[in-house]
């Protein structure tokens, strides 16, 4: 695997960080994820727009223009062999003394960008679905920046794992359901496709916003709104959507099934039209 790290790109194994980055001692940066299809970076202008979100959330100077980012990203795809991957970026605000306020002056970040192979959920796993769990949504209220401080998010997600489950779906402290732990989630009650606003507790996704046009070109019944919790254990579907696991139905939850224990109609509908776009759109432009 080939990476890039501060200017250079070399082996993974090769790639060191001092111990003072402020990444490593405050969890004091932001990152991106970035799908790629047939080596076409998948809305690169959008995922840019919400990595330049998240530096402005935490007061950091973006390191690059668009046009460099677009340029290093291109050359770390065709370095990296799989012709679908997805990027991890990951900047920080530099190496520091140990101080909680921002070095003064500013030091430069570091940069960090690597490269895995993409692969799409199992076909065992669409004809099954997944299993998840709801718990209390306890991380802070800027879950809309991409943070690399993801302790929260880690444990959630562990309490699934140690459930047997692939999901947490979180619920905040006002009884409204949020999104997974990394995951975006949908309900689907009475036909209709039901999506949580984008606001403060949640990261606006890149496949959420795809999953509602699709919704729209093929005059699928939508709303976006607040979704309470009591919602979610009568929903008829509940989907999860990430830029990796695509769109996945959730058939059970707190070891209940949801509708019917088995993946639904919406989730056939929505998958089949993902795949139809992933084809045409996501792999040509």
């Amino acid at each position: 695997m080939t990476v890039y790290l501060n200017g250079q790109f070399m082996p993974i194994d090769e790639a060191r960080i001092p111990v003072l980055d402020r990444g490593f001692i405050f969890g004091d940066g932001v990152y991106e994820v970035i799908p790629v299809y047939s080596r076409f970076a998948f809305r690169l202008a959008e995922h840019l727009r919400r990595l330049q979100y998240s530096l402005d959330g935490i007061r950091l100077t973006n390191p690059h223009s668009d046009q460099e980012w677009t340029e290093l990203i291109s050359d770390l795809i065709e370095r990296n062999t799989a012709e679908d991957q997805y990027l991890y970026l990951h900047i920080t605000r530099g190496v520091a003394k140990r101080d909680h306020a921002f070095p003064n002056p500013a030091v430069q970040p570091t940069v960090f960008m690597m490269s895995n192979p993409l692969f799409t959920p199992p076909a065992a796993l669409l004809t099954s679905g997944v299993g998840a769990i709801s718990a209390p949504d306890n991380r802070w209220l800027n879950c809309d920046i991409k943070a690399i401080s993801l302790l929260p998010n880690v444990l959630l997600r562990q309490m699934a794992i140690d459930a047997g489950c692939a999901e947490t779906i979180l619920i905040r402290d006002d009884n409204f359901m949020t999104e997974g732990s990394a995951s975006n989630i949908f309900l689907v009650k009475n036909g209709v496709l039901l999506a949580p606003p984008k606001d403060n507790l949640m990261l606006p996704g890149i496949t959420y916003d795809v999953l509602l046009e699709i919704a729209v070109a093929n005059s699928i019944p939508y709303e976006v709104r607040k979704i309470a919790k009591e919602e979610i254990f009568i929903a008829d579907e509940l989907l999860l959507t990430s830029s990796t696991k695509e769109v996945l139905a959730i058939t059970t939850l707190d070891n209940k099934p949801v509708g019917d224990g088995k993946p639904g109609v919406m989730f056939a509908k929505l998958h089949k039209h993902y795949q139809d776009y992933k084809r045409d759109v996501m792999r040509k432009t």
